[in-house]
């Protein structure tokens, strides 16, 4: 059996809670990724900030994206336990519609699973079920 832990993307960088929306957009600019996850002073995941929701809910409903905090973006995320199967990790991006999840091991991030470590991973035929879900 596959595990989230095996097809995940380990070493994922979180942006701080209170961190600005230009301070995500950079760091999102300078590793290379079109979302961070959002944790907070426990260390523990809060949630996820997408580069759209930076464009779309910031910078077109006219946010000051200097004083506004990252963690206003957070809300609920949903999230795949290390051990979890591949097929576990299908089923939750699938239900959720989502293109990345988080990859928890004993209440701490230790990566992230999305649709580029799907493609590397899974059967063409698979892959395209998976597109054809998420993409509905």
């Amino acid at each position: 059996m596959t595990t989230a832990r095996e097809i995940m993307h380990p070493g994922v960088q979180c942006v701080d809670e209170d961190a600005n929306l230009v301070e995500a957009a950079r760091m999102m600019r300078d590793l290379d990724v079109g979302s961070l996850p959002i944790c907070g002073k426990d260390d523990r995941l809060h949630g996820i900030i997408t580069d759209r929701d930076i464009v779309i809910r910031a910078v077109a409903g006219g946010l000051d994206l200097a004083a506004t905090k990252v963690g206003e973006f957070g809300g609920h995320v949903h999230w795949v336990d290390a051990s979890d199967s591949v097929a576990q990790v299908l089923r939750t991006m699938e239900d959720n519609q989502i293109r990345r999840v988080p990859v928890i091991d004993e209440h701490r991030l230790v990566g992230m699973v999305s649709e580029a470590d799907l493609a590397r991973h899974l059967p063409e035929h698979e892959l395209a079920l998976f597109v054809e879900r998420v993409y509905a």
